[in-house]
């Protein structure tokens, strides 16, 4: 099992979107790093940091488990998308997707500036300059157990999440 961050800006798709729903795609990655992940290194039962960027604040909102490992993202084939692709063709996909399942969010965000003062994290590309754009990031198990004690030293874990820790 591997561990990821993946980020989403929430006035489009938060956490609680993916609670309402149960289990969603990942699509509309545009960064061919972020691809390379979802179509090579994701795999079906990856646990992942659910978090909210492009917010006040940005940080950590749940976790989420990867339900299916990646596939061609279908919205790159139709011109009608705002991620259509015209260099994409069936045959030769360009982007790809994998398909997440909520598991629990948090009881509020742990903030990008808490997070930031964690020497478990200063190594991780989450912190690393010039890595801030990219969507999804892996995680070393360090990385994600700094993360999961620092939501709950916040008090941000719902009792659920014990297991977690």
């Amino acid at each position: 099992m591997a561990y990821w961050l993946m980020k989403s800006n929430p006035k489009f798709f938060g956490i609680k979107d993916l609670e309402r729903l149960e289990t969603d795609s990942w699509d509309g990655v545009r960064n061919y790093r972020a691809r390379n992940f979802m179509r090579d290194d994701m795999q079906v039962g990856d646990k992942v940091i659910f978090y909210h960027s492009s917010a006040k604040p940005s940080g950590a909102a749940g976790i989420m488990t990867v339900s299916k490992a990646g596939y061609p993202d279908p919205t790159q084939f139709h011109p009608e998308h705002r991620h259509y692709d015209p260099l994409a063709t069936e045959d030769t996909p360009r982007w790809y997707l994998v398909e997440v399942a909520f598991e629990l969010a948090f009881i509020d965000v742990v903030p990008l500036s808490e997070l930031k003062f964690l020497p478990a994290l200063e190594d991780s590309l989450l912190l690393r300059k010039g890595c801030e754009q990219l969507t999804i990031l892996p995680l070393e198990p360090k990385h994600w157990r700094a993360i999961i004690n620092m939501a709950d030293t916040l008090n941000l874990l719902p009792d659920e999440a014990q297991t977690y820790l």
